[in-house]
This record gives structure tokens, C-alpha cells and sequence, in this order.
């Protein structure tokens, strides 16, 4: 009984090693998305100044020269 107490200890122990290096990953997995989504953003931003500023719509176009 002793020996099977002791099995079910080293087990237990095991399972909240696993537990806690998971936890961490879930952690840092989850401050990885939150750096991506704000990177995503900025680049969105930045892409919607780009277009905005560069190019016309295309009701102000002029025809190109060979119309």
C-alpha cells in the first residue's frame, strides 16, 4: 500500500511539473499574440496612410495619354 502511495506522489508531482510548464507556454504564447496583434495593427495603419496618401481614387484619375 505504502509502495502505491508513493507511486500516486511521484505521479502527482510529475503531472504539476507538466502543469506548470504548460501554464508558462499558454503565458507566453498569449503575450506573443497580443505583441503580433499590435504589430499587425501599426502595419495596417501604416498601409492605409501609404494608399490613402499616394494613390487617387479613381473617379479623380485623368485617362493616360494613349486614350
Amino acid at each position: 500500500m505504502e509502495d502505491r502511495l508513493t507511486e500516486l506522489e511521484i505521479r502527482l508531482t510529475h503531472i504539476e511539473d507538466t502543469l506548470d510548464v504548460l501554464n508558462q507556454t499558454v503565458i507566453d504564447q498569449h503575450s506573443l499574440i497580443d505583441q503580433l496583434q499590435l504589430q499587425i495593427a501599426i502595419i495596417e495603419k501604416k498601409i492605409e496612410a501609404a494608399v490613402s496618401s499616394n494613390i487617387a481614387h479613381e473617379s479623380e484619375e485623368t485617362p493616360p495619354p494613349h486614350y
